[in-house]
């Protein structure tokens, strides 16, 4: 049975080179994340406590909230761009 790791087989009516096809391919370069400065965890005893915290620093917190950045970060700001070829 094969798997998914498994290596395709050559001989295949259906094998495709992507070495063949990869031909003039843009080069593909992973931006390097920002690391947080420090990292806190913060405890509320009530939803009252953690709605202040929450105007404090002013943004949205509930209790299914599992981390945040201050200043609040935009999330998404890349989703629209898209890759086109110029020819």
């Amino acid at each position: 049975m094969k798997t998914l790791f498994d290596l395709p087989d050559k001989n295949n009516e259906f094998y495709e080179d992507w070495e063949k096809e990869w031909q003039d391919m843009p080069e593909f370069k992973q931006l390097k994340t920002e690391k947080p400065y420090a990292q806190i965890i913060f405890r509320f005893a009530n939803e009252k406590d953690l709605q202040d915290f929450s105007k404090i620093i002013n943004q949205k917190l509930t209790n299914k909230t599992k981390s945040a950045w201050h200043p609040q970060i935009e999330r998404g700001m890349n989703a629209y761009k898209i890759y086109t070829d110029e020819s």
